[in-house]
Parts: structure tokens; C-alpha cells; sequence
């Protein structure tokens, strides 16, 4: 019994290593290749597969999806005999595992050593300068080389990267004072160009606005003194008109001895009013003064003594004609109050004795004669 126990309990061990043996599973995007006694027998695919136990052994399992791998900075000398450090990315795919696993040892490491060497020949073409402006034209170079060299190992070299070129710290020290002095020239290049511009519109400006300025007082000067002639034009127009009608008046009016005494003795009050005169010294011998007035207003040649008939008070504003001495009592005491005084001028200068005449009581020293004109003196 306890030999028949132990009996099942080995078959059942063994049936479970056969069935473990017989049954593989393979994860999705996988390959798995299966050698029969060290030889290639056939590629597993994705999924549930059979194989046969202890003859039959799945040796790899090769990953089928597309691979990033990042090399290690390797040092480059360029073609000016400087040494530069070139990281790169390689993004590879397996397309055929069974090619991958028995053509090439380690495929990783062949497409990095593949990679240095392509980006030594490429590099060494170049120098500094291109390098660091060439990444597309190198990306390029190595795509092409690799994908040849990788496809009979079964692997597709899509795409390659340059991470970093990086020269020497004293290159980059020369290309940082290079680069700055060329900014700076280029930056006082812009600086003297735009202020060349500024300079020249400027004087574009000032030499519009100096003829403008110009034009405009050229055009001033015309108005101005076209304004002044027509203004002079007007003035002596108006003059001219003025003394005709004043002119007209004193004809019209028909002045006489007695109305320029009155004028003058008029304008003495007005002798008094201005600022200037601080003092005004009135004579002592009033007779004298009007006997010397007498006098001079008989002199006056071509103006009567005394004119006969009505006479015509010229009055601006209504220019009616109006009788003198008739209804108007003020005018004729004003005219009275002359034709007294020069009476009483005459009367001294004859010797005779001054009287005082009144308003209400005419002189009989005074001249018979027709009632001078009594209207407003002219402005002559």
C-alpha cells in the first residue's frame, strides 16, 4: 500500500513537470525561439504554444517592440583637431528574432560600437563649426549607415539623435567671447544705424518745419502789410471824407468873429486839463488878455465881422435847418455872454471904462448885428 501511494505521487509529479514542459505561454509583442537539442526549430508567437517536453527547449525570448537606447558621451576629434563629446539616441525595432538570435552575439552593443565609429567618420569631416550647425546632416548619416549595417541582423534602425555636442570648457569659453562680440558689433550696428535715421529725419523734419516757418511769414508779411495799406487806404479815405464834411459845415454854417472868440475861449479850460501841466498860471489883467484876443480876431483876414441873414447849424445826425436865435435860450445866452466880452475888450483897449454886463441886459457897447450862428463848434 504504501509503495502503490508513492508510486501516484511520482506520477503525478512527472505529469506535472511533462505538461509544464509541453505548455508555454508567450506575452504579447514577444518571440520565442525553441531549439530541439541546440538546434533552431521554430518562433513561438504571442500566446498559448505546445512544444515537446524535454526534447524541444524555448531558449530566448526576443522583445518585438521599438527600443530606445542612449549611449554614453563619446569623444569625437573634428576635422580642426578638436575633441568634442557626442551623446546619442538610438530608436531600433527587431523585425526578425531569429536573425537577431543567432546573427549577431548582442545587438545592442554591435549598433553602439556601429554608432561610434559612423559618428567618428561623419564628424571628422567636419569642423567645429559645422558640427554644432550639422546635427540633421550627422542624424542623417547615421540612419542611413546603421539601417544598412542592422538589417541583416534583423533589426530597423528608425531613428537616431544627437543629445549633446559639447567642446572643450576653453572652446566654449572662445565661442561665448565670440558670440558676445559679435552681439555687441551687431547690436552698434543697430545703434549707429538708428541713430543715423533719427539724425536724418530729424533733419528732414527741422528742414520742412524751417519752410513752413518761412512760408508762413512770407504769407503773414503779405497779409500784414496788405492789411496796413488797405488800412491806410480806408483811414485817408476817411480823413479826406471827414475834412470835406467839416470843410462843408463851416461853409454851410457861415462863421464869424464872434463864433472863433468863442471857439477859442473854449479850448482854454482844455489847456488846464492835462497831466502834464502842474501848474497854470492865470494873468492878472484879464482885460489885456481879451484886448490882445480882441485884437487877434480882427485880425483874422477873409472872415467877416458880422454876417447878414439866417443862418444854417449843420447837425450831423438829422441835418434839419434850423434858425438860430429862435427857440433855443441857452445857445443865445452863450452867444450873448461872447458878444459881452468882446465888447468889453474893445471897450479897454479904447480906454474906456469895463462894464459888467449881465445875462438879462445886454451891452450897448456891443455891435447891432444879425444873431450870430449858435450851434456846436466844429471839430477843425
Amino acid at each position: 500500500m504504501p509503495f502503490v501511494f508513492a508510486f501516484f505521487v511520482v506520477l503525478v509529479l512527472f505529469a506535472t513537470l511533462v505538461l509544464a514542459r509541453t505548455i508555454r505561454i508567450v506575452p504579447q509583442a514577444r518571440a520565442g525561439i525553441v531549439e530541439r537539442f541546440g538546434k533552431y526549430r521554430a518562433t513561438l508567437q504571442p500566446g498559448l504554444n505546445i512544444v515537446t517536453p524535454f526534447v524541444d527547449r524555448v531558449r530566448y525570448v526576443i522583445d518585438m517592440r521599438e527600443q530606445v537606447v542612449s549611449f554614453p558621451p563619446q569623444p569625437v576629434i573634428t576635422e580642426d583637431n578638436l575633441v568634442v563629446s557626442i551623446d546619442t539616441v538610438i530608436y531600433f525595432q527587431v523585425t526578425d528574432p531569429v536573425a537577431a538570435t543567432y546573427e549577431i552575439a548582442n545587438y545592442i552593443q554591435a549598433i553602439e560600437q556601429l554608432t561610434m565609429t559612423t559618428l567618428r567618420n561623419i564628424v571628422g569631416g567636419m569642423d567645429l563649426e559645422q558640427t554644432l550647425t550639422s546635427r540633421e546632416d550627422i542624424n542623417r548619416g547615421l540612419s542611413s549607415v546603421l539601417d544598412e549595417a542592422t538589417g541583416r541582423w534583423g533589426v530597423r534602425v528608425g531613428r537616431v539623435e544627437i543629445k549633446g555636442i559639447d567642446p572643450p570648457p576653453s572652446i566654449k569659453d572662445s565661442m561665448e567671447k565670440q558670440m558676445r562680440a559679435d552681439r555687441d558689433k551687431r547690436a552698434a550696428i543697430l545703434t549707429a544705424e538708428g541713430q543715423r535715421q533719427s539724425a536724418i529725419l530729424t533733419a528732414e523734419g527741422n528742414k520742412q518745419a524751417a519752410i513752413l516757418n518761412a512760408e508762413g511769414n512770407r504769407e503773414a508779411v503779405i497779409l500784414r502789410a496788405q492789411a496796413d495799406r488797405e488800412s491806410a487806404i480806408l483811414r485817408a479815405q476817411g480823413e479826406g471824407q471827414a475834412i470835406q464834411t467839416v470843410f462843408q459845415a463851416i461853409h454851410d454854417g457861415q462863421p464869424d468873429q464872434a463864433l472863433l472868440a468863442y471857439q477859442y475861449l473854449q479850448m482854454m479850460p482844455k489847456i488846464a486839463e492835462g497831466d502834464a501841466n502842474k501848474v497854470w498860471v492865470v494873468p492878472s489883467e484879464i482885460t489885456k488878455a481879451l484886448e490882445g484876443l480882441g485884437s487877434a480876431v480882427h485880425e483874422v483876414s477873409g472872415i467877416p465881422k458880422h454876417t447878414g441873414g439866417p443862418r444854417t447849424r449843420v447837425d450831423m445826425g438829422s441835418m434839419e435847418r434850423v434858425e438860430v436865435g429862435g427857440s433855443d435860450p441857452s445857445l443865445s445866452k452863450a452867444h450873448q455872454d461872447v458878444k459881452d466880452a468882446i465888447a468889453a475888450a474893445e471897450a479897454s483897449a479904447a480906454g474906456g471904462p469895463i462894464s459888467t454886463p449881465t445875462a438879462d441886459a445886454p451891452s450897448s457897447d456891443a455891435p447891432d448885428a444879425a444873431p450870430p450862428a449858435a450851434g456846436p463848434p466844429s471839430a477843425g
